[in-house]
């Protein structure tokens, strides 16, 4: 590639001028020339480096930089930050040196940006263990999650330049941690963006299907909200105050989950758009001119009484602030309405910083989030997790909605939607959650599983007999809840699994194994433990008997993988070399189908893929290379936390063998449908079926087919031919299956 050194520098020298322009409304004096010298510094760091895509690597940071000013609203402390965010992690200059130029508080933010060196104990997750590093400094400094998402978002908008299997991770780890995080933070465009661009990467076919649609549509949609809006701007002009109407068509993300969650084709979903009707008051009246607009709005279009949210009066735990109302438009179509204020819009779209704005007007604004901040640094403070437990317990903090709630004296308390009594009753105090035998809900007496509903006044019972017991694991929510149960369980369980860690150890000693990584990691593969932790509890309980042990000596870990050396962070490479090695050929692609016969790989049973699909393989501990689909339910998580793992995977030859996969079929009832659905799949297109199973109610059908196919054509020509079925409403793939 020929590179126009002349060209290429004015372009960096335009673009960091660009993001000088857009920071002017918030530097102080003296913040230019600070920013000036860091744009110098991470300039000079990064001369000789250069990006997938090719272009210059400070490209990178100063987009990075921009995006924390613009679309977050970020200040100077940010944007130095943001300008070194790569520098310590890819060159040779260190934390002490930023700590001397810029002072200690940005020398925080940037470790807390740059990830952990050196090697990881097999079995656990760079990836994880990276991120309760960064969570650690944001319970300092909100900042530095603000700017990794900064970060994260332009990595997303150019990931193209990257492989496919970097994709994958990159996206999976992004709507795994990130877009929820994103969401929790109330920065809502961001969330948005991640998790559109998450799809386009893992399922180009339907984010290129959504995103047409919607551009089809788009010239009828303008001229209904056109009329809609008509006798709301009349009435609105006699309120004597600024105000804006916009609408917003729905994420291509959020249309394609409730196509896939409802099974309903893109021309059912009603709520496409939302109009928003922003106005300009000040703060003390801001709920009573939001409630005239609702009202305004309601003289002419009919409300659904049960889909009105009022997040004025009890805002989201992100800070979002918002009225909700849907409304029967003269058509007969359902349509969202959303009034808020000004402030209440740039808090929506900007979230967090936007809070630090208005801090000073009205301080509560923010302390649903802090609290959110607070139960963060408590789960940060627990020692005995690891990484991925971590993680999983922080992503049970990040998804859920809230439920509101009451104490006996009138209190308001906050939970996560679907939190039963006994969350409740931790909430309270860890005292009162480890005696709780029952309560009262609204006066009436209910078990500790009763799921709770917005404005449930409770009473906890409690008894000094009670303590914590397994079972309530299963129905708690609250990841307060969870930790103080297994913490109350853990100590007990602490002792029988020293007890076992002895025995094991005095067994692998005679059986003459090396108590290492490796082993433990075959070992809690073969007895299906979850920790090394698990594993000395169930052999200290007698779960997992001493000739148990014997016979896991005779166990083999499967051939793909079996006594390859063992080199942290580089499982997948390896493996690839090794396939490269079998097959003679330098490709770097691990191919699926006759090509293949000297290399194991087992279907992953959780999606069931056929040839023509997006795939990928991921290497197993003690099952070799399985390959899966990029929509499986189970990918995500897979190439969140064990990206190293992961092998690119294509089909390239479409030989006659037939896969397993599923059709669920739904209709209207009536004589000889079944037969026709069997004629089309066994005499017209020759397709072995191997179960069939229909159930009717009041006139409609459901039914699941599995059966044989060549590959995604082959499904495809049968989808198209059952629709065509008298009767027929919608026919489409399991997205997976159990095992």
């Amino acid at each position: 590639m020929v590179v126009d050194v002349v060209e290429e520098k004015k372009e960096i020298i335009a673009r960091y001028r660009k993001l000088l322009r857009k920071a002017k409304p918030v530097l102080k004096d003296g913040d230019a020339k600070l920013i000036k010298k860091a744009f110098t510094l991470a300039l000079e760091a990064h001369k000789d480096m250069r990006r997938k895509s090719g272009e210059p690597f400070i490209f990178h940071p100063l987009t990075v930089a921009e995006i924390c000013v613009e679309e977050i609203g970020l200040g100077t402390t940010s944007i130095i930050a943001a300008l070194m965010h790569d520098v310590v992690e890819d060159t040779d200059i260190e934390l002490g040196d930023i700590e001397r130029m810029f002072g200690k508080k940005i020398a925080q933010i940037v470790d807390g940006l740059t990830k952990i060196r050196g090697v990881f104990e097999y079995g656990t997750s760079a990836q994880a263990e990276n991120f309760r590093k960064m969570l650690f400094t944001l319970s300092e400094d909100v900042r530095v999650i603000l700017i990794k998402l900064a970060d994260r978002l332009h990595n997303m908008r150019t990931l193209d330049s990257m492989p496919r299997n970097k994709q994958l991770k990159v996206a999976s780890e992004t709507i795994y941690l990130y877009a929820p995080l994103a969401h929790r933070l109330g920065l809502n465009a961001i969330k948005s963006e991640l998790e559109d661009l998450y799809l386009r990467f893992t399922d180009y076919q339907s984010f290129r299907d959504i995103a047409n649609k919607i551009d089809e549509t788009k010239a009828s949609r303008n001229k209904f909200i056109k009329q809609f809006v008509l006798p709301i701007k009349e009435e609105m002009d006699k309120l004597k105050v600024n105000y804006e109407i916009k609408s917003r068509p729905k994420s291509i993300f959020s249309i394609y989950n409730k196509m896939r969650k409802q099974s309903i084709p893109f021309e059912e979903i009603y709520d496409l758009f939302a109009i928003r009707v922003i106005i300009d008051t000040p703060l003390e009246q801001e709920k009573s001119y939001c409630w005239q607009v609702y009202s305004i709005v309601t003289d002419y279009y009919t409300p659904n009484p049960d889909r009105l949210r009022d997040w004025i009066s009890t805002p989201k735990g992100n800070g979002y602030e918002s009225l909700h109302a849907t409304v029967m438009a003269k058509n007969g179509q359902w349509v969202e309405v959303q009034i808020r204020t000004q402030r209440m819009d740039e808090i929506a779209e900007k979230g967090y910083a936007a809070h630090w704005k208005y801090k000073d007007n009205n301080a509560s604004h923010e302390s649903n989030l802090e609290k959110w901040l607070v139960r963060v640094r408590e789960l940060l403070e627990r020692q005995d997790l690891t990484a991925l437990e971590f993680v999983d317990d922080f992503r049970g903090n990040l998804f859920n909605e809230e439920v509101f709630v009451f104490t006996p004296k009138g209190e308001l308390k906050t939970l996560p939607k679907g939190a039963t009594a006994l969350d409740f009753a931790f909430e309270i105090h860890t005292g009162v959650g480890s005696k709780c035998i029952g309560a009262k809900v609204n006066q009436k007496l209910v078990p500790i599983n009763h799921v709770l509903k917005n404005g449930d006044q409770i009473e906890i019972l409690t008894s000094g007999k009670q303590k914590p017991n397994e079972d309530w694991l299963r129905f708690v929510v609250s990841p307060k809840a969870k930790s103080k149960i297994k913490e109350a369980l853990k100590e007990d369980k602490k002792n029988i699994a020293e007890e076992g860690k002895e025995i094991l150890l005095r067994k692998l000693n005679q059986l003459k194994l090396e108590p290492n990584g490796q082993t433990y990691e075959q070992m809690q593969a073969y007895f299906d433990t979850s920790s090394k932790f698990d594993l000395h509890y169930r052999i200290g309980k007698g779960l997992i008997t001493v000739n148990d042990l014997k016979r896991y000596k005779e166990f083999k870990p499967s051939s793909a993988i079996k006594s390859r050396p063992h080199t942290p962070g580089t499982d997948a490479k390896l493996v690839e070399q090794e396939l490269t090695r079998a097959r003679g050929r330098n490709e770097d692609i691990l191919l699926i189908g006759e090509d293949m016969d000297v290399v194991e790989y087992k279907l992953a049973k959780c999606c069931t893929p056929i040839p023509g699909d997006d795939v990928f393989g991921f290497v197993t501990v003690n099952e070799g290379i399985k390959i899966h689909r990029t929509t499986c339910p189970n990918a995500t998580e897979l190439l969140a936390n064990h990206g190293n793992r992961v092998i690119k995977a294509k089909w390239t030859s479409q030989h006659e063998v037939s896969f397993l996969t599923g059709l669920k079929v739904i209709g209207t009832d009536r004589v000889g449908l079944i037969n026709d659905v069997s004629k089309i799949i066994s005499e017209e297109l020759k397709v072995n079926m191997s179960s069939i199973s229909f159930n009717t109610d009041h006139g409609i059908f459901n039914g699941e087919i599995m059966l044989y196919v060549n590959d995604t054509r082959h499904l495809e020509m049968l989808i198209s031919k059952l629709e065509k079925v008298e009767g027929m409403v919608t026919v489409a793939r399991f997205d997976s299956r159990s095992n």
